[in-house]
């Protein structure tokens, strides 16, 4: 293996950076949107027997709707009324404000003392119509998934488009120096909260990959000395080896069912695209080639797997079909183009593209064969599309450190997501959780 492949191999699947065990998180909308929709989230009334906690309900709804940046909540000084109700809402009030949607509510607690009733209601400003009126329960812990959950249903109410708020992403970090370093595999809320190790190792992790129904993290890790895969239940930590042979065991990947992990190997003396039966453990080899084929993933429909070759002489995506074939090339745009993400509909393809020294997150609009640049940076890597396709998660430097980012879809909104101390790399957005 020459030179040049061996550090198309270590640039594929070893890059893993850094992030305190238990810092949080902070938000940073960095880029926004001038034409967000005005909205005003009224704090809830509390009216369980509970002590209300740190950090309210309409607090977490307001910062998720601000984080998307398609909408612009009223800042809580600026309210010059609390409704608690639909006959106390003084229209005019709000018109007055520049407020377009308003949503109040309370928190009581759920018939039979098993947790909370999140009751709230979305009104039209201009029009005084009732768009929504639902009641969100959950346990006495899930105050924050709850207030997640009707941020969800805001967002698709006036977008159109499910929201992704209660969902969950998961990313590399490591402590220390030199032979002193600690890797860990977080998650964490989609806003950066309750993160929690899934599995360390003084070895490095890398290459998180979610399980269709959230439940499952497929991973490598370098604990017993040669790369192996992983695949580990979030919930309970059981997990399980799926591979160790000889060379390279890297990039999992799950299927849109659940039942096939895509992943490269080298036990024949070439990275090479497999795929696994979870249920049985048979796997059959997808690429023949001599160039390095890694980073596979499927399309939505299982019907296709990506892949990242150098193969053309450089890293570019190709796809071959998951029943196996030949493999034709995607992107051609651009000297680089590595680690692939793909939208939910299959209609859009997130890279990191390089050109000469610099690499940014571009989407390929697989229609038009049009390659966009969304992000600004020079180390920008490892996309991860939302599950509901409108930002895209992904990996920069900012300084001497790593820290993650994310960018809509359309490249109209930023933001950044600021670890108090250490540096994260590899994110992974979670599906929707049910």
């Amino acid at each position: 293996m020459n030179e040049t492949m061996k550090k198309l191999i270590y640039a594929l699947l070893f890059l893993c950076i850094s992030q305190l065990a238990h810092a949080k998180l902070e938000i940073e909308i960095i880029q926004g949107n001038a034409s967000a929709l005005p909205i005003a989230i009224i704090p809830m009334q509390w009216l369980s027997a509970d002590p209300r906690p740190e950090t309210g309900v309409s607090e977490v709804i307001s910062s998720d709707l601000y984080r998307s940046g398609l909408f612009e909540p009223l800042a809580d000084e600026d309210m010059v009324d609390r409704p608690v109700d639909e006959e106390s809402i003084r229209y005019g009030t709000w018109r007055l404000l520049k407020v377009d949607y308003l949503m109040i509510g309370q928190v009581r607690d759920a018939p039979g003392g098993t947790g909370y009733d999140i009751v709230y209601q979305l009104y039209d400003v201009h029009t005084q119509e009732s768009l929504l009126s639902q009641i969100t329960t959950v346990g006495f812990g899930d105050l924050r998934f709850g207030a997640h959950r009707v941020a969800d249903a805001v967002y698709e109410k006036l977008t159109g488009v499910p929201g992704a708020f209660s969902t969950r992403i998961a990313y590399i970090s490591s402590t220390g120096t030199g032979n002193a370093q600690n890797y860990q595999l977080f998650v964490a809320d989609a806003d950066g909260f309750n993160p929690q190790a899934v599995v360390g190792s003084p070895e490095p992790l890398l290459s998180p990959n979610w399980s269709p129904d959230g439940q499952q993290l497929a991973y490598v890790s370098f604990e017993k000395g040669n790369s192996a895969i992983y695949v580990q239940n979030v919930a309970t930590g059981q997990r399980e080896l799926v591979s160790s042979g000889k060379g390279i065991n890297g990039a999992p990947a799950f299927s849109p069912d659940g039942r096939y992990l895509a992943m490269t190997l080298s036990y024949t003396g070439n990275p090479e695209i497999y795929v696994r039966d979870l249920a049985t453990g048979q796997k059959r080899q997808l690429t023949n080639h001599w160039s390095i084929d890694t980073e596979p993933l499927w399309s939505p429909d299982s019907q296709w797997i990506y892949f990242t070759s150098d193969r053309g002489g450089r890293p570019q995506i190709y796809r071959v079909a998951a029943a196996g074939g030949k493999a034709s090339r995607i992107t051609r745009e651009g000297e680089y183009n590595a680690r692939a993400s793909i939208s939910p509909d299959g209609t859009r393809i997130a890279v990191a593209h390089g050109r000469g020294n610099e690499y940014r997150i571009a989407v390929l609009d697989m229609d038009t064969g049009r390659m966009r640049i969304l992000t600004p940076g020079v180390l920008d890597e490892s996309p991860s599309f939302a599950p509901n396709g409108s930002m895209i998660l992904y990996a920069t430097r900012e300084g001497e450190r790593g820290v993650l980012s994310a960018v809509s879809a359309d490249g109209n909104v930023r933001q950044r997501l600021i670890l108090t101390e250490g540096d994260v790399r590899e994110p992974a957005w979670s599906p929707v959780i049910r």
